[in-house]
Order: structure tokens, then sequence, then C-alpha cells
């Protein structure tokens, strides 16, 4: 994998996971991850989101469960602490502070 196809994986990684930390539970599933990625520009299969999803978990960052063929994440600790800069999962972009 290139540098840049790198960046992008692990930009796309961070969009996921800044997506389910908004949510009220913190859940969300593969078709509505999908939609959210499409509208940050990473235009992508949902065979591709879907191997980030279990990516992300085997990186700690979520819990994947499978709903008869929809994949739910859920994000963990782990990844929240990431989302609010506390600590650092590698394989995913470093979020920006807040304005």
């Amino acid at each position: 994998m290139s540098d840049f196809d790198t960046y992008l994986t692990e930009d796309a990684r961070l969009v996921i996971l800044r997506e389910l930390h908004q949510q009220t539970d913190g859940r969300l599933n593969e078709a509505l991850l999908t939609r959210t990625l499409d509208a940050f520009g990473h235009n992508r299969s949902r065979e591709w989101v879907r191997t980030q999803l279990r990516k992300l978990a085997e990186l700690g960052a979520v819990k994947v469960t499978e709903v008869s063929t929809i994949m739910v994440a859920a994000i963990t600790r782990s990844g929240i602490d990431h989302v609010e800069r506390r600590s650092i999962i590698e394989g995913v972009a470093r979020p920006s502070p807040e304005a």
C-alpha cells in the first residue's frame, strides 16, 4: 500500500470513530457508516468498510456485532480515548485539536 493509500485508510478509520462517538449510544451499522464516509470524500465499497470495521475491532477501537447480514459497530473506551486525544491508536489518523 502506498503512503497516500495508508493516509486515506487511516483518515477513514478516524471518520468512522468520530461518527460513532457522536451517536447517543455509540453505535451505527455499516450502511450508515458507508454514507458518512461518502460525505467525507471516501467513496468506498461496503466490503471495504466492513474490512475497516474488522481492523478497528482488532485494534480495540470498536466492538462489531453482526445482525443478520449487517455489521454494527460500537465504539469502545479505547476508541473514545483516541477521538478525545487521550491516547493514540496506531493505524488510525490522529485527531486534530478542536478549535
